[in-house]
């Protein structure tokens, strides 16, 4: 009897085995198959799932109306941004910082891109802004001020008026060292953000 369990015993961990090395060859052939697309440019990523939560939806409503007159000449590739959320005034309240990295929004100078309110309302549009944008520790108006580098020099942007100057590069130069406590916001090129359509 007990040889019978043993053989048993034997014969399931043989099977076991087999089944886990069947699984391990099926995920590296999908992970092949999927590195070996992307690299081709044949991957289809329109089927990856997006975070449609509701300041994506908010911010995809906001586009649309603000870019109403570039949307005939934009590509489909041109129709991506990112957004970071972030509390410029201490209500309690997130703005949402907007940005992009392709050639319809971007050149030499830097990128244009968008402060938007939590409900939607354009508080800032900005030009020639590089990312990402640093939240500085002082505030105007209620509002933190932000250092935005523009044309490889760091100016500070203080709120005047209720608005941000919507270009960084005439604004004061920064003559601090950046302070290493800032919150970044738009960090597009050292953190994996996610982009949306729109």
């Amino acid at each position: 009897m007990k040889s019978k369990i043993l053989i048993l015993i034997g014969i399931l961990a043989f099977y076991s085995c087999q089944n886990k090395n069947e699984s391990k060859n099926i995920i590296k052939t999908i992970v092949q198959d999927t590195l070996s697309k992307t690299v081709g440019g044949t991957a289809n990523l329109s089927d990856a799932p997006s975070r449609d939560d509701k300041a994506v939806e908010l911010i995809r409503k906001q586009l649309n109306i603000l870019l109403e007159k570039d949307l005939p000449a934009m590509t489909k590739a041109d129709r991506f941004f990112y957004y970071q959320a972030f509390d410029l005034n201490n209500d309690d309240k997130n703005e949402y910082f907007v940005g992009f990295s392709n050639s319809y929004f971007c050149g030499s100078g830097g990128c244009s891109g968008y402060i938007l309110n939590n409900d939607g309302s354009l508080i800032n549009r900005f030009s020639v802004t590089d990312y990402p944008i640093l939240i500085a520790n002082t505030s105007t108006e209620n509002f933190f001020d932000l250092i935005i580098e523009s044309n490889r020099e760091f100016h500070i942007v203080r709120m005047k008026d209720g608005k941000y100057p919507s270009n960084p590069s005439v604004q004061e130069i920064w003559k601090g060292v950046t302070p290493k406590e800032s919150a970044k916001v738009l960090d597009i090129t050292d953190k994996k953000m996610e982009k949306y359509s729109f």
